[in-house]
């Protein structure tokens, strides 16, 4: 087997899992994610390994304020991530989640019982 081929064998959810939860909770449970929308764990090494470098690239403290964002947002594969990093969204403060927000009172929206 070619020695490239040899060291793709070495790749383990765990190992991966336990890689992302060296850098944070919000990574590892990325990690998870991503290996959980594959009908094989191992179609999504490849994703996995490229979210754990963007810690090289940028910083673990970025990557995982990055997870942490998409998470939230629900939006956990690897281009958002790339995507927040590009664009320092990490280091804004998280938007509220879609259930916190209320909708103004308005004279003109009918309540239910308009319908009963």
């Amino acid at each position: 087997m070619p020695e490239a081929h040899q060291h793709h064998q070495t790749w383990t959810p765990q190992r991966l899992m336990s890689w992302g939860k060296r850098i944070g909770c919000s990574t590892e449970k990325m990690v998870s994610t991503l290996l959980e929308q594959k009908k094989h764990p191992e179609q999504a090494y490849r994703a996995c390994l490229g979210l754990l470098n963007l810690a090289k690239e940028y910083s673990p403290v970025r990557l995982e304020a990055a997870c942490l964002r998409a998470l939230h947002i629900k939006a956990p594969q690897l281009r958002n991530i790339k995507s927040i990093l590009k664009s320092n969204m990490d280091q804004l403060p998280l938007p509220p989640h879609p259930e916190q927000a209320t909708m103004d009172v308005h004279h003109n929206v009918r309540g239910s019982d308009y319908y009963h």
